[in-house]
């Protein structure tokens, strides 16, 4: 049985990724504050961190910078972390806390749910599917 920490301090988006990835084989606690992973971490690691980016005081870049720190120094084994963007232009921001994956809002649950399994199954996940509104935007002519 896997074990999925979710991190988000809106209740809305905690039962979001709830019902999305809830399975037979898959527990999911959830905290509220990035000051509270640490901890948690170090007395149960779960399989899986799914961090929201913005939380409270200590977000989830923040959160996960921590989480990397203690593992580089080693007192704590490498736990992956899916972070959940607001949108495209984070993906720096995940990519340098050092996370494993990332899934750009609006949630989706069939890509919230394959970001879980792939990391869970010790892959990284990259959203790239979310791409730009762009209906009723011309295509550029060529030359111009």
């Amino acid at each position: 049985m896997s074990d999925v920490l979710v991190v988000s301090d809106s209740q809305v988006v905690r039962d979001e990724v709830r019902s999305a990835i809830v399975d037979h084989d898959l527990t999911v606690r959830d905290l509220t504050h990035g000051a509270e992973v640490l901890p948690s971490v170090q007395e149960a690691a779960p399989d899986l961190v799914v961090l929201d980016l913005q939380i409270g005081k200590m977000g989830g870049m923040a959160t996960c910078m921590e989480l990397r720190l203690e593992e580089g120094a080693g007192r704590l084994a490498h736990v992956p972390v899916l972070m959940l963007l607001d949108r495209r232009a984070d993906v720096f921001l995940a990519a340098r806390a050092g996370v494993q994956g990332w899934v750009v809002k609006p949630l989706d649950p069939l890509r919230l749910r394959r970001a879980v399994r792939r990391l869970i199954g010790g892959d990284t996940y990259h959203d790239d599917t979310f791409k730009p509104m762009t209906v009723g935007v011309p295509e550029p002519s060529p030359g111009g």
